[in-house]
Order: structure tokens, then sequence, then C-alpha cells
């Protein structure tokens, strides 16, 4: 694993999964590696009620509810659609449920304005056909048809970022569940094996781009990621990240909690004032997700550790936020700057702390952009 930029999470969690394997003696459907039972666990962390001989660590933060749900719709006819804002960690849950059920979570598809139907049923190597003609061994299958075929998961990622008809080509795949081969005289259909189901992931704030059909909607259940308001859930996931960068680069540096709450609330302060905005000329351009926060703090983190003090300090912080939500000039400068002569500069006054560090910080970066 060590010579991979990014395992997947069957790779970085094997021997988790092993492990949760080799005690599960509940019933799984079709072919599935774990339980119902055992996923959800996988997921979202073991408890000392579950008796287990062993802590399972929590890889993904949010409803109990959302998680089984998610799991009900893959043991059922019907494919699974995440949706929700950028950064509520839809995709991460996809991967999550596929290495759990299968094993596999690499059979991506992502949709984009370039995605053809050819990434979702097959394509042909074109040597191949010349030299022998069209046949099954001349032919690529696709992630999705390979899905179908070894009887696993296959995902399809931004789905409403991919035109109407190549949207559309998932309907047979979904309700038939099998894809015809024309070109082909015999052996020309490929059937869906026991197991075989699709998670699409699609991003709300993209609503009117490539809206589904009302066809391709009922063969998905939808389930809605929200968005994590909850301070200390936001807090756990932003941890939970970074820890994750820091083991990747073999940095031994801590996270200060103060550095931690000063980011948390910097970005709270930007979403109600983003609420608050009459116009979007007085809104960020930025999601202001988690996800974001999370890349501000690695990349604060990565800055300190290699052109500072090895130590995360709030003046590259704020350097942090300001270079990374600044997406617009002039526009996100001054709301940039508004916020931090209106709120931050109070604040600094009144609770001390981090905050003048974080405030000079936050100046120096929009000067230098201005």
């Amino acid at each position: 694993m060590s010579d991979l930029l990014r395992a997947p999470a069957e790779i970085k969690y094997a021997e988790e999964l092993d492990w949760l394997e080799s005690v599960d003696d509940n019933p799984k459907p079709f072919s599935w590696r774990l339980s119902p039972k055992m996923i959800r666990l996988f997921i979202l962390g073991s408890e000392r009620a579950d008796g287990l001989d062993r802590e399972i660590s929590q890889k993904w933060f949010g409803d109990r509810s959302i998680v089984e749900r998610a799991i009900v719709t893959l043991a059922s006819d019907r494919g699974l659609l995440l949706i929700g804002d950028p950064g509520t960690g839809k995709s991460w849950l996809a991967e999550l449920l596929a290495a759990a059920v299968c094993r596999n979570s690499t059979l991506v598809v992502q949709g984009t304005a370039g995605t053809t139907e050819d990434h979702i049923k097959y394509s042909w190597n074109v040597s191949m056909v010349i030299a022998k003609g069209q046949s099954r061994e001349s032919m690529i299958p696709s992630p999705i048809m390979t899905a179908m075929e070894t009887g696993v998961i296959g995902r399809f990622e931004e789905l409403t970022r991919a035109t109407s008809d190549v949207q559309d080509a998932l309907i047979s795949v979904l309700s038939e569940k099998y894809i015809s081969v024309p070109e082909l005289d015999s052996d020309s259909i490929v059937f869906a094996q026991p197991g075989f189901s699709v998670i699409a992931t699609a991003n709300s704030r993209d609503r009117g781009v490539n809206d589904l059909s009302s066809a391709l909607k009922r063969r998905f259940n939808f389930v809605r990621i929200p968005v994590v308001t909850n301070k200390k859930s936001e807090a756990e996931i932003v941890r939970f990240r970074t820890e994750e960068l820091l083991r990747r680069h073999s940095i031994d540096l801590d996270v200060p909690p103060t550095l931690l709450d000063v980011l948390l609330r910097s970005f709270s302060d930007l979403r109600a004032s983003a609420a608050a905005a009459g116009s979007d000329d007085e809104k960020l351009e930025s999601a202001l997700s988690t996800a974001e926060q999370i890349g501000v703090l690695e990349d604060a983190v990565l800055h300190g550790n290699f052109f500072g003090e090895r130590a995360l300090t709030a003046r590259t912080l704020a350097s942090s936020l300001v270079g990374s939500l600044a997406r617009r000039e002039p526009e996100d400068l001054a709301i940039l700057n508004k916020y931090l002569h209106g709120v931050v500069e109070p604040r600094s006054k009144e609770e001390g702390g981090s905050w003048p560090e974080f405030l000079e910080g936050g100046r120096d970066a929009i000067a230098t952009l201005s």
C-alpha cells in the first residue's frame, strides 16, 4: 500500500475487512463478502455494545439511517443514487459500500460532458477487430459491464454531468440487467450476475445541468446526504482526513485544537454570511463545504511542514483560507476582507488567542492577491 498514492478502501482497510469476514455469521445477500450488519459496522465503526474482540474505526461520519438505507437499496433491484451538496462525502460513502460488499470499489465511470455510451457499455480494440474481426476477445467492456459480468458493484460518479442520452443508456442496464451486443452473431448478450448493482452520485448544485429522466429516476433509490452542520461531527471529519494526510506524508505534526476551532468558526461565519447575502456577488464562489475546509487545513499543514517551522500557525491557516477561497477578483477578496474587518477583528480584541495572528495573516494574504 505504501507504493500507492491513494489506495482504494478495500486495500487500505484490507486487514479490517478480512477480520470482519472471518467473524461474520449473519445472513448475506447474493455473493456479498459481508452481511448488511457488518457493512454498517465497517463504515460507522464499532461500539462497546457490538461485543467485538477488537475496535473497528469509523470511516464515514453521518446518520446511521442513511447508511442503512443505502445498504438495503443495494440488496434490492434498484440502483443507489447518493445526492447532496459538494463535500458531503458521497463518493467516499460509495467507495466504502463497494469495498465492503464486494472488495472492489474501482469499477468507476466518471460523468463529464465527454462521457459517452461506450463508457457505460463497451468499445472495441480496433487492431484486434482488423486482425480477427469482432468477437468477445476484441471487445473492451466498460466498468459497468465488468461489474455485471462478475456480480459486483459498479459506480457512476457525477451522473448529472453526463448528457441525457448517456444517462439513458443506464435504463436498460438497471431494468433488464443485461447489455445487448448487436455486432456479435453469437454470445451477443451480457447478463448481470447476482450481486450486481450501481451506485451513482449526483451534486445537488448541478440541478438543471442534465436532469435525470423520469424513467431513470424510477430505477434509482434516492438517498440524500445532508450538509454536516454539527460542529463536533465536522471537527471529527476534518481531523480524520487530516490525520490520513499526515500519515501519507509521514509528517509528525499536531493540529492544535485552538486552530481547528478557528477554522471551524471561520467557515461557520462565512456560511452564515452567504445564507444572508442578497445576491451571488455577495457570496463566495466556494461552496464552503467540509471538503474545502479539509483542503484549507491540508494546505496549511503542508506549507508549515515544508516552508515554515514544522508547525501549524494561525498565520499560515489564514493565508491558506484566503488563497483557497478567493477565486474571483475582486468579488471574493472583498467578501473575505469584509469578514476579517467585521468579524475577525472584533473577535481578536475580545477573545485574543490565535485570532490576532489569524487576522494579520489574512490581511497579508489579501494584500498580496489584490
